[in-house]
């Protein structure tokens, strides 16, 4: 008998292959990452902190992170938990059993989305392009995400460093949405081009 094996592939591998780099502002697909939806009861909320490893925030669009883990609030009783390069299943498996006791909801999203990054200089005038948020630092610190849409996605925007952006992106989107960021600092990289043939 055949055994079938399900190997996910990233929805930017194909659009990012070629996209340049530049100082002012680059473009970076972020690696996989299991992503759980939690959902639950304030008696829950300390249980699944524990559980995740990392506290989750309980003010309003914050993020908290500890070993290539993260914990967005998305609203006031749900986080998107992250964990960079980790197995998904082993991840729910352990949480759900932790939590079992407890009035929550836990989902694995982790098929759902891809995340990429934006860094430079420049990084907040390209996402302004298509995100109608304020994004400077004033309004938008390092350490605060916000579900929000650029172009006509939807996306959840977190800000890890002072010219770094992360988006998490629908896989249906995820194409898009790059290639719009990509076409928007076009003219980083035609002025970097004329630089140096000048």
């Amino acid at each position: 008998m055949v055994e079938a094996t399900i190997v996910r592939v990233n929805s930017l591998s194909a659009v990012s292959r070629d996209s340049a780099s530049s100082p002012q502002v680059s473009l970076a697909v972020l690696p996989d990452a299991a992503k759980l939806v939690f959902r639950g009861r304030p008696s829950a909320i300390g249980a699944a902190g524990e559980a995740f490893g990392v506290e989750l925030p309980q003010t309003a669009n914050r993020f908290r992170e500890a070993a290539g883990r993260r914990a967005y609030w998305l609203g006031p009783d749900e986080w998107l938990l992250e964990a960079i390069e980790e197995d998904p299943s082993e991840l729910f498996s352990m949480m759900a059993e932790k939590l079992a006791s407890y009035s929550c909801s836990l989902v694995d999203v982790s098929h759902r989305s891809d995340s990429m990054e934006i860094r430079g200089p420049m990084s907040e005038y390209v996402l302004n392009h298509g995100c109608p948020l304020d994004l400077a630092e004033r309004a938008f610190p390092i350490g605060m995400c916000t579900r929000t849409i650029l172009g006509k996605s939807p996306i959840v925007l977190s800000r890890p460093e002072r010219e770094v952006f992360h988006l998490d992106v629908w896989r249906s989107f995820s194409p898009y949405v790059w290639l719009l960021l990509d076409e928007a600092r076009q003219e980083f990289l035609h002025d970097q081009v004329t630089h140096v043939i000048s």
